[in-house]
């Protein structure tokens, strides 16, 4: 019985029942994977929502800093207030000190005063607030708790995930298949990871500066939780999906549908076409050129190692055919076992029995072709 631990091998045959009972056991494992993940996210949500507002704080506050909105008007008054309490704290001390030359009950007092303002001003905050995500209703902090968490359990259960399918799917594949499939399956998972963090260091917060600074004099801006987070997965989503572009050129040039000399003739739509998905993402014409060069470079890394695999294919080709044992003659016994007396020599007619091997080759049969038995349609 196959297991959501031993992949299959291409040889074995199985009945629809034992693929479903092994489809249904890879599902039980993701899915236990996953309630695991979830509930370790869940118990760090603290340090998860941290991670994801890092770049809306940086720009929030520098708006903040700015006195920009309301929580800029708010910032400016509480260091009104520390400037205030600063002073009247230095005044106060004067006058409550001996040589002021008030009455000591007066000056007791005073001292009341000064612990008074000093407890007070410890509570102002000496940082700009209001720099968190808004939330509108009495459920919208678990419901944006629950989004964040679940985003980052698919993320990092992925590679788990895809393991699982991968077992599922690779035994349809013969060995040789399996040598030009498998470095593309695995090669997925890290090029998701690399555009990803590509979109949280260097998209996301190019997005958010702009979006949050276009007409911003004309509103009160103020960032709605679940949206922030929504736009967050969204973009680090088409990130991640827009590294996967080596393995679709990959895969394109195995097929045979392109070849390396193809791509590097229409390299300057493919430039176009990477300036073109980096502009639909928002940003200015920095941001645009900093998307965009990753994006090509991509491209030229699909190129040359198209181009590799592309040679190694051929030489391997080469040497398959170099290696095959060279084959016997034909056998010129004739039906009874005895020595034909006229075997066929070179200047027979197309009723040869060469002629007739060369005119009627062995039919594959649907089985073959099926379990892969042809050694043409293995290789």
């Amino acid at each position: 019985m196959a297991t959501a631990i031993r992949t299959v091998g291409h040889e074995e045959r199985l009945s629809i029942v034992d693929h479903l009972e092994e489809l249904r056991t890879r599902l039980i494992v993701s899915g236990v994977a996953f309630a695991i993940v979830f509930g370790l996210c869940f118990w760090q949500n603290h340090a998860l929502l941290s991670f994801i507002n890092r770049p809306l704080h940086k720009q929030t506050q520098q708006q903040v800093l700015r006195g920009e909105g309301p929580a800029g008007a708010t910032w400016l008054a509480q260091k009104g207030v520390l400037e205030v309490a600063k002073d009247t704290r230095g005044a106060l001390g004067f006058l409550s000190a001996p040589a002021s030359g008030l009455p000591a009950a007066t000056r007791a007092r005073l001292a009341g005063t000064i612990s008074k303002l000093e407890a007070d001003v410890a509570r102002i905050p000496r940082s700009p607030s209001g720099i968190d995500p808004t939330t509108l209703g009495p459920g919208e902090p678990l419901t944006a708790t629950l989004t964040v968490t679940l985003y980052f359990s698919l993320v990092l259960a992925l590679p788990l995930i895809l393991f699982e399918l991968y077992g599922f799917l690779l035994p349809a594949f013969s060995p040789s298949e399996r040598r030009v499939v498998m470095p593309l399956l695995v090669s997925v998972p890290f090029l998701f990871a690399a555009g990803a963090a590509f979109g949280y260091v260097v998209v996301l917060p190019t997005a958010v500066h702009f979006l949050q600074n276009f007409n911003a004099s004309q509103f009160n801006v103020m960032v709605q939780a679940n949206l922030y987070y929504k736009f967050a997965a969204t973009v680090l989503l088409a990130m991640g999906l827009s590294f996967q572009a080596p393995v679709v050129i990959l895969a394109a040039v195995r097929a045979g549908l392109v070849t390396p000399r193809q791509l590097r003739r229409h390299r300057r739509y493919a430039l176009l076409v990477c300036a073109a998905v980096a502009a639909f993402l928002p940003g200015d014409a920095f941001t645009l050129l900093l998307e965009t060069v990753p994006l090509y470079l991509l491209y030229e890394a699909s190129i040359l190692i198209a181009s590799v695999a592309a040679r190694r294919d051929t030489a391997r080709a080469k040497a398959t055919g170099a290696g095959r044992p060279p084959q016997d003659p034909p056998s010129s016994a004739g039906p009874s076992g005895s020595p034909d007396p006229s075997p066929p020599t070179p200047s027979d007619g197309p009723g040869s029995t060469q002629a007739l091997a060369k005119a009627d080759p062995p039919k594959t049969t649907a089985e073959e072709m099926i379990d892969h038995i042809d050694p043409e349609l293995s290789s």
